[in-house]
């Protein structure tokens, strides 16, 4: 009888569950069921899908033959740069465009700034950015969306270029064999969990109303407590990378880092720079501010104009023309064919391998997620025929991988999937600097396009 009982209780259940509005009755699983043939075809991807990656059976034969590697313009460069395992390429690209400025003024040969030394400062920042961050919200409820966002993203080592500017400009810079890379540097990812780990408990005690202490004595206590974290995260910091030094000698002279900066390179990172943005969600000829998108709590949010992509395109030539290369970054994972280092949109054919049609368009990848600024190159080489862009080039930073430490990208991959590009503002047209003229729009800290390079 008990099992009888069961039986009828878990039979009406189910029963109940399946009636629920919204949900698979039995009536649609049939129907989804018997949509499915299992035809040959699908036979031969199922067989094949059990032994290898969807992304290998996708590459498109049609489109096997390599692609034209000649360019009508190209900047020049030396040695390819390798940020191994980590969220560096914002920095590796950011440097490696300014060191292209060094080693032509100065024929310095192979020449590279240390990553490690600017990095250092990065998480140093990002640390004071999030505690500072936590004690001016420390009256909102910890459910509220913006201390939520602060807790769920309390550091990184992805950035942006005007991170680069930022911490150049207050840091200095020092040659790559003052404060060589380590192996922390080169694999990011364990260090930044145990930093974020301590950094969330740090802002949970922050968060606490401290007993004994008068109101008008609170804002300095939060700043003794703040101080006191900071110093661990810098103890941790010099395990991991070592001191910053303080002054360094190159080439029989002694410099400061900031020293250096200024004699070698000697303008002003912050306001020669224009940061260009290719995002069709948002209204073109705006400016753009999004909130938290920055390293230094003094310093600068990332600030765009938002521009439809032939007007970055002039950009882009106008600067490649005149042999200077640019920040720049894209969805660089979307049909990115890897062994040859090729960004097609016919290097994979997902739709005939799953028989879905793939239709978002840019505005709709961005506005779903589906898409984003995920990784930062240099970009050096455009070639033009009849006029027009018919493919580009950047200087990669996975050492010598792809085309030669290179990437190729189509003009029609480009349309795609580019998003950001910061060039001198020398080659900016004159209606788009009156554009920075405007009060930028401010964007919360979670809108898509805060996507940090990596």
């Amino acid at each position: 009888m008990k099992k009888i009982t069961t039986l009828t209780l878990t039979l009406l259940s189910l029963a109940a569950f399946a009636q629920q509005p919204g949900g698979i009755s039995p009536a649609m699983l049939s129907e989804i069921e018997n949509g499915y043939q299992g035809t040959p075809s699908d036979k031969a991807i199922r067989n094949a899908l059990n032994t290898a990656s969807i992304t290998v059976l996708a590459e498109n034969a049609d489109n096997s033959a390599m692609i034209d590697t000649n360019f009508s313009d190209c900047v020049e460069t030396k040695g390819i740069t390798n940020q191994k395992s980590s969220g560096r390429c914002w920095l590796f690209t950011g440097l490696n465009v300014l060191r292209a400025d060094a080693i032509a003024r100065y024929d310095l040969g192979e020449f590279q700034f240390s990553q490690t030394f600017c990095f250092f400062w990065d998480q140093l920042e990002k640390s004071n950015l999030f505690l500072q961050a936590v004690i001016d919200t420390r009256e909102k409820p910890i459910e509220d969306r913006e201390v939520d966002w602060l807790f769920s993203n309390p550091i990184s080592d992805g950035g942006t270029f005007t991170g680069v500017a930022n911490l150049v400009t207050k840091y200095g810079l020092v040659p790559s064999d003052v404060m060589p890379e380590s192996y922390v540097a080169n694999n990011t990812s364990a260090m930044r969990t145990q930093i974020a780990t301590i950094l969330r408990q740090d802002g949970l005690r922050l968060r606490e109303t401290p007993s004994g202490i008068k109101k008008k004595d609170v804002p300095a206590y939060l700043q003794d407590m703040k101080l006191a974290m900071l110093k661990e995260i810098y103890h941790v910091l010099a395990l991991c990378y070592g001191v910053p030094p303080k002054q360094f000698e190159w080439k029989g002279r002694t410099y400061t880092p900031v020293q250096f900066y200024q004699e070698l390179l000697g303008y002003d990172l912050n306001a020669d720079y224009v940061m260009l943005m290719n995002d069709p969600a948002r209204e073109y000829g705006k400016v753009y501010e999004i909130e938290y998108d920055r390293h230094l709590y003094d310093g600068q949010n990332w600030l765009y104009v938002n521009l439809p992509i032939e007007r970055i395109k002039e950009m882009a030539v106008a600067s490649i023309k005149d042999n200077t290369p640019m920040y720049f970054s894209c969805d660089v994972g979307k049909y990115l064919l890897r062994s040859k280092g090729v960004c097609d949109l016919k290097n994979f054919d997902y739709e005939s391998i799953l028989g879905v049609s793939l239709t978002m368009d840019k505005k709709q990848r961005i506005i779903t997620h589906a898409s984003g600024s995920s990784h930062a190159m240099t970009l050096i080489a455009v070639d033009i025929k009849d006029g027009a862009p018919q493919k580009w080039m950047v200087e990669n930073s996975w050492g010598d991988t792809g085309y030669k430490g290179k990437i190729i990208m189509t003009d029609e991959w480009f349309n795609e999937y580019m998003f950001r590009l910061v060039v001198e503002r020398k080659y900016v047209p004159s209606d788009v600097l009156r554009m920075l003229e405007q009060e930028p729009v401010k964007l919360p800290a979670w809108d898509p396009m805060f996507l940090s390079e990596e």
